[in-house]
């Protein structure tokens, strides 16, 4: 009877050495608890995405001697394991694959089939289709291998995608007892309830038990869950790994796992720990070790300085204040409070005034006339310049503190706020902020945090940019509620404003207002930093929109 093991590992892209040891540790493992047979995660060798670091020369040859290697130090086990490889097909170079490892050597391949071309994936760029199904004989299964999208053909992430093939019908025509299913599947606030659906109606219709080995960890603006799951023939979840984490374990195909299966979890703390992996993962694979970030003593900053201290410790992270003569006692204060209940390694006070009242002079005397929106732009970037100074001088990395709400309307200055490497942020909406601030307060200590992170005024103050005397975000915006459902309709949705404003009852004039300005501003968010993806739609890579057009839906 086959005792396969999920290696659900953390792969770095291009660090195949590194990875190879991963899993050469998984492996070990999986013997010490009875396993003949172990599947990794899709290009598990390589880290995926490559995207197209896969095309630079000697990257597919040296994946293929890793998993020619793997098979020779382990000739009594079957390894399947995620890979590139050459071809010479249709074109096509390359093909993502699992390596079938046996016997001393890779007895065979699988490659993908489907080839994901929406959201932040562009697998048909670098690789050519599967011809067909494989099986592999193992302790009295008939072992059919999948490959990610060759399962969830686009329905887990909502995309409306129609292949030609379904991998998963054939794989079991052709005489499969059991799908086992290589996956490196983003994170998505609400995909995982999809995906655990889709995989039982899956088992459930093939008749078949089915096991999923999912990637974890952070690669670049991608965070990846894990999860894996097991379900039995009749589409029941027999049971699931562990989230946001890496783990080994084997499987009884027939008989279950030696797991506990995941407790529910709310949204909030899946935001909070894929936000913290996206940092966490960010960090430790660029080898920076400290923060930089700006603190306002606004809800922002606030969040972001408390999922950096989780993230890489709260030693790690410098705080930087930079009052101007707009800002309020209370804002400094809300600031140093963040600081200490986090315990910062370092709270630096840099005041703007006197820089801004030069430089705003400055400036007026060459212009004739300096005031309005271009004064209060340049005190934000001359935060932008005090933070990268200070990430400069240290070797820190600097985060940006906006949130996506911010980023849809262009309430956000280039240069300025906007400055960082990372924008742990950036796909949270303003309500999201509010939402997950309170629930790290309300459960502080699971994330080991000394007390309720974020201050309570923060949390109940009209929230304020304090570029000029009593302004507030809401005599530029409109109020982030009725923002929000704009935003999701006309960015998640890609619904029109007439269906935005009747689905919501807001004001249409209003609606196709900041539907134009949410256009208008897309240039600010192509020199955004990179922001950890959250949404189904996150700014950037998966949504490259144009800036220099004039699509209007007709009258």
């Amino acid at each position: 009877m086959a005792r396969i093991a999920t290696a659900q590992l953390d792969p770095t892209v291009g660090d195949i050495e590194g990875n190879l040891e991963a899993i050469e540790r998984a492996v070990a493992s999986a013997r010490g608890q009875g396993a003949d047979a172990v599947l990794t995660a899709e290009m598990a060798l390589l880290g995926y995405p490559p995207r197209d670091l896969v095309l630079r020369e000697g990257v597919a040859e040296a994946c293929e001697r890793a998993a020619a290697a793997m098979a020779r130090r382990h000739p009594d086990l079957l390894l399947l394991l995620g890979s590139v490889r050459r071809v010479d097909r249709g074109g096509r170079r390359l093909a993502n694959s699992i390596a079938i490892c046996r016997g001393g050597r890779v007895e065979g391949w699988y490659d993908k089939r489907l080839l994901p071309t929406y959201d932040v994936f562009d697998e048909d760029r670098w690789f050519a289709p599967g011809p067909g199904p494989v099986v592999v004989e193992h302790g009295g299964e008939r072992l059919g291998l999948l490959l990610c999208e060759d399962l969830w053909g686009g329905r887990d992430a909502d995309a409306a995608r129609t292949y030609e093939v379904d991998p998963v019908a054939e794989t079991v025509r052709a005489g499969a007892t059991a799908l086992l299913v290589a996956s490196a599947s983003p994170f998505v606030l609400g995909k995982r309830v999809r995906q655990r659906r889709h995989v039982c109606q899956m088992a459930a219709r093939s008749g078949v038990p089915l096991l999923l080995c999912n990637q974890c960890g952070a690669d670049d603006d991608l965070v990846f869950d894990g999860g894996s799951l097991l379900v039995d023939a009749a589409g029941r979840v027999a049971d699931e790994s562990p989230l946001f984490e890496p783990a080994v374990r084997v499987c009884d195909l027939r008989g279950g796992c030696r797991l506990h299966a995941a407790p529910a979890r709310v949204p909030e703390r899946d935001l909070v720990d894929a936000m913290v992996q996206g940092i966490r993962g960010y960090f430790r694979k660029t080898g920076h070790a400290k923060v930089t970030l700006g603190l306002s003593g606004g809800i922002d900053s606030a969040l972001v300085a408390t999922l950096a201290a989780i993230a890489v410790g709260p030693q790690a992270v410098t705080g930087i204040m930079m009052p101007s003569r707009f800002s309020s006692p209370g804002s400094v204060a809300d600031a140093k409070a963040v600081a200490s209940t986090l315990g910062l390694g370092r709270l630096l006070e840099l005041p703007i005034r006197d820089l801004h009242e030069r430089f705003s002079a400055h400036l007026a005397a060459g212009l004739g006339r300096f005031e309005g929106l271009a004064d209060e732009n340049l005190q934000s970037r001359l935060r932008g310049l005090t933070v990268m100074a200070v990430s400069n001088a240290d070797g820190s990395l600097a985060l940006a503190t906006g949130n996506k709400s911010e980023l849809a309307a262009g309430y956000a200055t280039l240069y300025g706020d906007m400055i960082g490497a990372l924008a742990p942020i950036g796909d949270l909406l303003k309500t999201q902020v509010y939402a997950v601030s309170r629930h790290l307060n309300a459960h502080f200590g699971d994330f080991g945090l000394p007390g309720p992170p974020i201050p309570e005024s923060s949390l109940t103050k009209a929230p304020s940019a304090e570029l000029r005397p009593n302004q507030t975000d809401q005599d530029s915006l409109p109020p982030y509620e009725d923002l929000d459902r704009i935003v999701q309709g006309w960015i998640d949705h890609e619904q029109d404003a007439a269906t935005i404003a009747k689905q919501t009852g807001l004001d249409p004039t209003l609606v196709q207002r900041w539907c134009a300005a949410i256009d208008r501003a897309q240039f600010k968010r192509d020199q955004a930093p990179l922001a950890i993806k959250l949404s189904a739609r996150t700014f950037g890579r998966g949504r490259p929109m144009p800036m220099a057009a004039r699509w209007r839906p007709p009258a």
